[in-house]
């Protein structure tokens, strides 16, 4: 079966079911029968057609980790625990952790507009930097349009375009000019609405600032420090992560859709909005310290976790400054975010108190799994 494609939809169930999930039995009292409903979520999505998946925990009993399903649809290689996977949005957190570190230096303020630090970039088709702040851009409410709604790039990146342009690099300032093509969504401070093109600005602010690219800084005040070793910021590098699984995507809405190898792609077109590469153990341990004050100062964390509604109609989710705060289903909150990126869906969490967190990631784009694996972990 060539490595690009896999025939049909069902094909895809039937190898990740036949890989099956590789967790330790439950033994009475075990971590492994704490963790009992978390293993049987992974279990249900790859039933229901994840290629596989892979999920690790920690609480105040230690750590644990399960797999469930194929990372190699062409040989039936069973995920690892020790895999590394792009982290999409999760990006996000780390970018706004460097800005906030940035303010309590005194060498920002997040009050500061746009236009100050980049000047002429946003403007135009009624866009107007002047009016748009780092902290509007941090928490979603700078109304200016995401360039992953453009056009040209869907067709180009997630669609049939891809393999065609799997390649290409994307600059920073060509990924803003394709959302100024557009019409802002509201007037900043007015709403709130989801955009990468927040954080691809976010991204040249720090470089501006600094005089150094965000990856540099995302190295040197955070992975560095923490010693997150399976962490990186691969700029145009299209090399799927290594150790780690082969990463699938449809590249359609359709379900019925060819489902394609995906693995190797040009990170540049997510930029600072979401090219890392990571495991789920360094998420566990960048959330935690972030949530224990380990990376910021006292106001910088508040500012952090000081939400807007995201949804009226779902208000249990709110966003802070890169962070997500999520009411599950039985009352429980955690913080952390999610990420979407091609052939992967990752979602890292933890509780407020960072005494119980989770990193999931599913090496299928379609699949919304890593939401039920949260409640199962946290709800179970």
């Amino acid at each position: 079966m060539p490595a690009r494609q896999i025939r049909t939809a069902t094909t895809l169930a039937l190898v990740a079911m036949a890989a099956g999930a590789l967790v330790t039995p439950a033994v009475a009292g075990s971590a492994a029968d704490r963790h009992f409903p978390t293993r049987q979520a992974i279990e249900a999505a790859v039933r229901d057609g994840a290629p596989g998946v892979v999920v690790e925990a920690r609480d105040r009993n230690g750590r644990w980790s399960g797999t469930a399903g194929a990372g190699d649809l062409r040989n039936g290689r069973d995920r690892s625990p020790r895999d590394r996977y792009r982290v999409g949005s999760i990006t996000k957190t780390f970018v706004a952790t460097v800005l906030l570190q940035l303010e309590a230096e005194g060498r920002l303020s997040l009050d500061d507009t746009v236009e100050r630090w980049l000047p002429g970039v946003v403007h135009g088709n009624g866009h107007d930097g002047s009016r748009v702040t780092l902290r509007q851009l941090l928490n979603h409410t700078s109304g200016i349009s995401s360039y992953t709604r453009d056009e040209t790039f869907v067709e180009q990146v997630l669609r049939d375009g891809f393999f065609e342009h799997r390649y290409d690099t994307w600059t920073p300032r060509q990924l803003v000019d394709l959302a100024l093509r557009h019409p802002p969504d509201f007037a900043p401070g007015t709403d709130w609405k989801y955009s990468n093109t927040n954080y691809v600005l976010a991204g040249m602010t720090v470089e501006k600032v600094t005089g150094h690219s965000y990856a540099e800084e995302i190295e040197r005040r955070i992975l560095r420090p923490l010693r997150l070793h399976a962490t990186s910021v691969p700029g145009t590098d299209p090399r799927p992560p290594r150790p780690g699984s082969r990463a699938y995507s449809r590249l359609s809405d359709d379900p019925a859709a060819t489902v394609h190898d995906v693995s190797a792609v040009n990170p540049s077109m997510a930029g600072a909005a979401g090219e890392m590469i990571s495991d789920s153990a360094d998420l566990q341990r960048f959330y935690r310290t972030l949530l224990k004050g380990g990376l910021l100062p006292p106001r910088q964390l508040k500012e952090m976790t000081t939400t807007v509604v995201m949804d009226p109609r779902r208000p249990g989710r709110r966003y802070g400054l890169g962070l997500m705060r999520l009411e599950l289903s039985c009352g429980t909150a955690v913080w952390g975010h999610r990420g979407d990126v091609h052939g992967s869906s990752s979602q890292a969490l933890t509780t407020r108190d960072a005494l119980h967190s989770l990193a999931v990631n599913v090496n299928g784009d379609w699949s919304g799994g890593d939401l039920a694996v949260a409640e199962a972990e946290f709800c179970g």
